[in-house]
């Protein structure tokens, strides 16, 4: 008799190791088809930015050559993800379909009603934990409601059960079914005219291999104990670089902690860095939590006051000099730059840079919501939204509205030799240099104005 055959649909898991998706197929045995579908017509199922289109590309390939070491190969599809997988399942006649779960609402009511069907039909359908140390429906108050501020969430995740251990990689030998397969090429993920990517093919190697590997480095090299002295620092770029690995899967953050704990446990004088980094971990998934009990978050503010807020309009003039690194605010332009360039930014910039648009230009924090979805490489759709509402004071546990990053301020105390600004405005200090679209003082007092007309 045939073997039944699997179905293992990748979405934002774009790895072998601690898959628990890929694992329970080649538990159960038989042959495996490996699934990625692009799907961009599903309905409220955000697109990709352009920045991530240019990750994704190169980390499918990547996924690609993992699996071909293990006897199994990558079929991708694009189209709405609920037929494409019905169809796949129908071409193969698989008698089980697995996934790692998403948290998004619309990602959700897609999963929800594909495992609905395919179970009428009979179909195994299992869903795992792969992206989250904890589920968003097991870390609540005491009331049973979600937490809306980190610092208690932060608390009772560390009170939780510790998270399981990583699974390993399959062994290679497995059996694969071959189907019909898009090439990647034909999805015109990478951008052609204009090719603005280079900077981001210098900075970036996007797959699971390159993430593992920078875990390994970034740890061997001492980075969890520079953590805590230097991760506010941009020129000393003490941060591990794991953010759109995570992003994509391409590391699960049960490894992440794994290594960073033992790391902490072997070499004391780095326990206050690598307790500091855990933390930030832990914010991530803060950030999916309220993603997944408020999906509203990527698009409206959750302190329904900020809806009566005067935001100025988001005019070419002056949104056009935040953008492209003109406003003659040095760590605002070096920011910027930073991010045209590379797909990333310095985290402690991208505060900085956030609060010059929502509280010096007034500019609704949607508006820089949404270049950051365009050019992040780690574009996530819960950090992104809740860094944005933290920044501009309109989310839970949100900075208050008039706590305003003065950039010079922050330049003085976090890039004391200029080397970040100098690295990336090396017009700076000379006639080429514009001058400051908006004058900080000033438009700090009108910020707080507005502010005062809806307290």
């Amino acid at each position: 008799m045939t073997e039944p055959t699997s179905v293992v649909w990748f979405r934002d898991d774009l790895r072998v190791h601690d898959n628990p998706a890929l694992h329970e197929a080649v538990e159960r045995g038989g042959p495996i088809v490996c699934l990625y579908v692009l799907d961009e017509e599903s309905p409220r199922i955000r697109p990709l930015g352009g920045a991530s289109r240019w990750w994704l590309h190169h980390s499918l390939e990547a996924l690609a050559s993992s699996l071909a070491e293990l006897g199994l190969s990558l079929t991708l599809r694009r189209g709405p993800a609920e037929e494409v997988v019905s169809e796949v399942v129908d071409e193969t006649s698989a008698t089980a379909v697995f996934w790692n779960r998403r948290y998004g609402e619309p990602e959700r009511e897609v999963d929800a009603a594909l495992k609905s069907a395919l179970r009428e039909r009979g179909i195994e359908v299992k869903s795992f934990q792969g992206s989250l140390l904890h589920e968003p429906w097991t870390v609540l108050t005491g009331q049973g409601t979600p937490y809306r501020v980190f610092t208690p969430f932060y608390r009772s995740c560390l009170a939780q059960q510790a998270p399981r251990l990583p699974l390993p990689a399959p062994h290679d030998g497995l059996h694969h079914r071959r189907l019909p397969s898009d090439e990647l090429s034909g999805w015109r993920l990478l951008p052609t005219h204009p090719d603005w990517a280079g900077g981001l093919r210098e900075r970036w190697a996007p797959g699971e291999e390159s993430a593992r590997a920078t875990l390994s480095e970034w740890l061997e090299s001492g980075g969890a104990g520079d953590y805590a002295d230097e991760h506010d620092l941009p020129a000393e770029d003490s941060t591990s670089h794991l953010s759109p690995h995570l992003r994509w899967g391409e590391i699960s953050p049960f490894e992440v902690w794994r290594a960073v704990s033992q790391r902490r446990s072997g070499h004391r004088a780095e326990a206050e860095g690598a307790t500091g980094y855990l933390r930030q971990i832990i914010w991530r998934e803060f950030g999916y939590h309220l993603l997944f009990h408020y999906p509203q978050i990527t698009t409206e503010n959750l302190r329904t006051e900020f809806d009566r807020f005067p935001w100025e309009a988001a005019d070419d003039d002056r949104l056009r000099p935040w953008r492209t690194g003109r406003t003659g605010i040095p760590l605002v332009d070096a920011g910027m730059r930073e991010l045209w360039t590379t797909g990333y930014m310095h985290n402690r910039v991208r505060l900085v840079t956030g609060s010059f648009l929502v509280k010096n230009l007034r500019i609704h924090w949607k508006t820089g919501e949404e270049w950051f979805w365009d050019t992040l490489v780690d574009a996530d759709p819960a950090s992104n939204a809740l860094n944005w509402q933290w920044v501009a004071g309109s989310g839970p546990d949100a900075a208050p509205y008039f706590r305003v990053f003065n950039p010079e301020l922050q330049a003085t105390k976090f890039d004391p030799h200029g080397e970040y600004v100098r690295h990336w405005v090396p017009e700076h200090g000379t006639d080429d240099y514009p001058a400051p679209v908006v004058d900080l003082a000033e438009s700090r007092r009108a910020a707080l104005d507005a502010y005062a007309t809806i307290r």
